[in-house]
Order: C-alpha cells, then structure tokens, then sequence
C-alpha cells in the first residue's frame, strides 16, 4: 500500500462497495496547497492526522493547529482499537502498524507548550490593523506610528511599546502631522482603547521576545522524519481574530524568509489551517488580496498550505482556485447555503461517470471522503469516494503528563519559555522624557536664580550699592524721577518671583490678567 514519493490517503471504492484502488498523494505535489471541507463530526481532523503523520514519514515537517485539543495524540504510538483495526481491514491495510510521531507542542500562552511570540515590528502595521479591526483613519496612524518608530530608532517589540509610542505622538501631534501627515488625537485615543482590549484579551503574550525563529518549526529528526508543530489553540479560539492573525502572520514569515526553490520533489514544510473561514470572516479586501498572493507565491518556496474548514464557501474563490489537492467529507444540504456548498463542491472535482458528486457528498459516513489529488503533470485526478486510513498515533488527546513528557526532551526546550525585554521604544522615550523634565527643572532652577540675583533693593543708604561702598567716592546724583523708577522695577521683580510658586502665578494672572506662563 505504502509508494515511494507518494502519501497513502486511503482506498476507493467501486459503486458496489468493492475495493477499487489506493488513493495517493504525490509528495512532489505536496507544495501545490490543498482543502480538506465537511460538516462537523466527519472525519476532518482525523484527515488531517493522517496526511500530517504521511509527510512527517517523508521527511516533511509540519505545522498544524489542534483547536479541539484532540490532535496531540499524534505524539504517542497508537492503540489498536476494533473500529480503527475494522477500517484497515476494509481498505486492505496490511500489516496496521503504529508509532508516535515527533512532535514539538506549542502555545502563545505558555500553558501546553512552549511560548510562542513576535514583535510589533515583525507583524507590521497591514496585520496589526486586521487584528485590531480598526478603520481605515486609524490603519493611517498605525503607518505613521510605524514610520516614526523606524525613522527614530524606536524598536516596536511589545505592546507597552506602542503604547509609549502613540502617547509620544499626541504630545507632538501638531509637529509631527507636519512631517509624516495628519495625525488625529481622536484616531490615537481610538487605537489605545484597542490596544487594552488586545491586552485584556491576552495578546501581550504574544508580542515580545524571544521571537519564534522559522527555522524551529521545520525541524527534521536524525531519522529523518519532518517534526510535526502542533499549536495548542482550543484557548486561542477565544480570540478567533487573534488566530486567524498569527497564522497568517506565519505564513508571511514564510514567504519572506525562504529562498525561492521552485518545484521540489517534496515539500520544505506543510501548513494545515484549521477553522480557516476563521482568516476570512469580515476580512477587508487589502487582507484577503495578502491571502490569495501569498498563497500563490508561497507555493515556489517549497510550502504547502491546506485549509481546514466546514464549508467549501468559507474560501474566497480566488484562494479556492490554488488548492489542487481536495478531500470532500459529508456535507449537510437543509438550507440554501448548504445546498449552495454542496453544489460548489461537487463543481471542483473532476466528474467521475460512476456516481454524481453532488448527491454523494450528502451520503458519505464518518472517515468517507470525495478523494481528489494532483497528478501526470499537475492535472486533478478523477474524484473517487474513498475510505480514509486509519492514524498510526492515538486517536484522543494526550494527559497532561504525557504532554509533559514530550515538552521535556523537546529540540526547543528553554529556548522560547522566559521572556527577555531588552531596550525598546517604550525604554527610549522613558529616558528621553526624564532626560527633558530634568533638563526643565536645571532651566527653571537657573531662571530661579537670576531673577533672584536681579531682584535685590539698591535705595540709597542700605549699603547694598557697590557704587556707595567704594571709599573715597562720591555718588553721582540721582534725579527723584530715576529714583522713584527703580523702586518700582524693584517691586515689579518681587512680584515676578512669586510666579514661581502656583498661587503667585494664580495672583498675577488676576491682576494682570493677560500674563503668560
């Protein structure tokens, strides 16, 4: 059953129910990206097991997000239960072997596995706004915000940093709209407030340092095996823009970091998007225009993604039209958008003259699956209703003492779990903002002093007058005039030094009214 360059999905079958023929898919084609639909309850996660334990075997690592929590058994051997044993009897599966799969567990929160983070910078003004779901006004800011950042030198790691940033910007707004464009105090106030919400919510976890290098999610093991990434996200789901934010920051991590490779024999690294209508629910147009380029260009770095959805409509038509390798579990048809999928489902497939694809799909059981792959020369093979194998790991979630285990011999331990907040925006403007109030205070106290020096009585007879205590010196005569002028530029300074303290400053803003600070 098992080819060589070839990933076993499972075995057809003819109209009679009869074995028909192995299903494959060409790890040469792994990198043309693929869709794995059907309602809840049909098979797709395990689906999903089994093609990531295949390209693991070839030497492929993986990436994939376990929403359910169900998916980590894919790190422990499995366990030769009737109705997995009955399945690989139906498919001609012999011998049923089990194993455990290399498997690096991770977590943006650092509970099931090991932290996962970014910087502000890495993820970029366009991906920052997605997640913020903010206007365009305030999309606009973000640019400049981070204009200003890179411009100034300011690093943007964490959030504390943005929030330093944006606060520096409306204490300069008028200065800085001038240089980089208008900058709306109302649009800043705007983005602070989702800023908390984003904290509040528990993205700090995920900005900061370490940041997660590409290079430890496409880990190969000495066997030779491709490590499979499982990212634990049945709590980021909470989120869901959240998730559908960081993979697609993932993804274009990706694209720009990898060399160009063009078509190789097997993929460099798989990415399964779980919940995928999850990246393009209420999705601005800019964003999904990334999605569909990314996905097609991504494909000549040597990087296959697959969605993971319910419903074939859940992705664009633009992005549909890249997925060459399909497999269609049953889909329900009760209302007109469901009969809408089934119809659009049946219409991708190449038709195969022994059944109609659209009636089948509503019939299939749990684990049966409408199989089409790419094969010759990249052309779909004709869509065949195929039993899907059984996994090789655990079907079920690990305990947590067995995840445990697999996260103390993991290839990253101690890597990515403490975090490290070296210099940063917010560190810089703090010390620019102490440096201009310590420099202020060194001017008052300054001025302080100069009006003090300034201020002092020089009427004839008190001594004070250098002139009168020079001995053997007559004084020049002083006209009544310049005289009574002196005292009153005397009384005026001592009244000028009360505006040191805040109620001389109240008084003479009484009296003079028009005084300035």
């Amino acid at each position: 059953m098992l080819q060589e360059g070839k990933l076993y999905i499972g075995t057809s079958r003819k109209p009679d129910d009869s074995i028909n023929k192995p299903e494959y898919l060409e790890l040469k084609f792994g990198n043309r990206h693929g869709l794995v639909t059907g309602a809840t309850g049909t098979g797709k996660t395990v689906t999903l097991q089994i093609l990531a334990e295949g390209f693991s075997n070839a030497g492929v690592p993986v990436f994939c997000a376990d929403v359910k929590g169900d998916l980590s058994g894919i790190g422990t051997i499995g366990e030769p239960k009737d109705f997995l044993v009955k399945r690989a009897e139906q498919i001609g599966l012999s011998p049923y072997d089990f194993q455990e799969f290399p498997v690096i567990f991770w977590d943006l929160y650092g509970e099931k596995g090991h932290r996962v983070r970014t910087t502000l910078s890495e993820m970029g003004p366009l991906l920052l706004s997605r997640l913020m779901n903010a206007s365009d006004a305030q999309e606009g800011v973000l640019n400049i915000a981070f204009k200003i950042a890179d411009e100034g030198g300011l690093p943007l790691l964490d959030l504390k940093d943005l929030q330093s940033l944006l606060n520096y910007m409306g204490e300069n707004a008028s200065e800085l709209s001038s240089q980089f464009g208008f900058i709306s105090k109302s649009s800043l106030g705007s983005i602070q407030r989702e800023l908390l919400i984003l904290e509040q919510q528990g993205a700090e976890h995920f900005f900061g340092e370490p940041a997660l290098k590409i290079t430890d999610i496409m880990r190969t093991t000495n066997d030779g095996r491709g490590a499979i990434s499982v990212l634990a996200a049945d709590k980021l789901m909470m989120n869901p823009r959240l998730y559908a934010t960081f993979l697609l920051w993932l993804l274009s991590e990706l694209f720009e970091e990898l060399p160009e490779v063009g078509d190789p024999d097997k993929p460099k690294l798989v990415f399964f998007f779980d919940e995928a209508h999850l990246l393009f629910n209420d999705a601005p147009k800019v964003l999904v225009e990334r999605v569909e380029q990314v996905v097609r260009l991504i494909r000549s770095k040597g990087v296959g993604v697959y969605f993971v959805t319910q419903n074939p409509l859940d992705v664009p038509e633009t992005v549909l039209a890249q997925l060459g390798n399909r497999v269609q579990h049953a889909l329900r048809a009760y209302t007109p958008r469901e009969q809408k999928a089934v119809k659009t489902a049946a219409e991708t497939f190449r038709p195969n003259p022994d059944f109609n694809c659209a009636e089948v799909i509503t019939n299939l059981g749990t684990g049966e699956a409408l199989v089409s792959t790419l094969e010759g020369k990249g052309s779909p093979s004709i869509v065949e209703r195929t039993l899907i194998r059984p996994p090789a790991s655990r079907l079920g979630p690990l305990t947590e003492a067995e995840r445990q285990n697999v996260m103390n011999v993991s290839p990253v331990r101690g890597l990515y779990d403490e975090d490290f907040d070296r210099e940063s925006a917010y560190e810089i403007l703090v010390k620019r903002a102490e440096k201009a109030a310590k420099a202020a205070e060194q001017s008052e106290a300054q001025a302080t002093e100069e009006q003090t020096r300034g201020s002092r009585w020089s009427l004839p007879g008190f001594g004070d007058d250098a002139e009168d205590a020079a001995p053997g010196r007559q004084s020049r005569p002083r006209s009544s005039g310049y005289q009574r002028e002196t005292v009153i530029e005397a009384a005026m300074k001592s009244v000028a030094r009360s505006v040191a303290t805040q109620v001389g400053r109240a008084l003479v803003r009484g009296i003079l009214g028009s005084l300035k600070r």
